[in-house]
């Protein structure tokens, strides 16, 4: 296992949600915290530390940062509705989030580089911001060049599609033509992120 991979193990047991395909194999052998105390019975948290693990969990689900996640919570509340459900759903409309529902990439950080690299397009040109906010009704697609290579054969072949989340609602995907559209909005239900983001909220509200 790389130093990556096994960093990404302990942080999702840590966390107790898998946040790759090879952390979620590795967490059914060993279902408890990492460390030497792994096993024992932990003392209960203080409200606090319950609130702080969730936040960190969204957090660690999307891959960014923490400046990321304050943006979008403050443009959450202000938007009209749940703030926990609508911080859910602005995460799940940014680039890189899609290309992983989509099944165009394994994990978020593969989808992230795949975006970087400029590997993706939306609505035909190039965007390399993981963080761009795709509208409903924009297409997602990957650069005619790039469509070639093998991350990317192995995707439209279906390789990943035993290991990720069923496909939500809200993306109409042509996963052999390598295109995903976003129908609409995401609603908090559907999207596969675990995580009590009314904590989150609490958790903000309280700083």
């Amino acid at each position: 296992m790389s130093n990556q991979s096994r960093s990404k193990t302990r942080l999702s047991r840590a966390l107790g949600v898998a946040l790759t395909p090879k952390a979620a194999r590795y967490m059914e052998k060993r279902p408890y915290a990492p460390g030497e105390h792994g096993r024992t019975k932990r003392k209960a948290d203080s409200d606090y530390a319950v609130r702080l693990r969730e936040k960190q969990r969204l957090r660690a689900q999307y891959g960014i940062r923490e400046k990321q996640l304050r943006i979008a919570f403050n443009e959450a509340r202000r938007t009209d509705g749940l703030t926990g459900e609508n911080l859910v759903e602005l995460l799940e409309m940014r680039l890189d989030a899609l290309v992983l529902r989509a099944g165009f990439a394994r994990t978020i950080a593969q989808a992230r580089q795949f975006v970087v690299h400029r590997h993706i397009l939306v609505d035909g040109r190039i965007v390399d911001r993981p963080s761009f906010r795709v509208k409903p009704g924009q297409t997602i697609g990957v650069k005619q060049r790039s469509e070639g290579t093998e991350p990317f054969q192995v995707a439209a072949a279906g390789g990943h599609v035993d290991v990720l989340p069923k496909l939500p609602g809200y993306i109409d995907v042509q996963l052999d033509q390598l295109q995903a559209t976003l129908v609409r909005r995401p609603k908090r239900a559907e999207v596969p992120v675990t995580c009590d983001v009314q904590l989150v909220v609490e958790y903000y509200a309280a700083r």
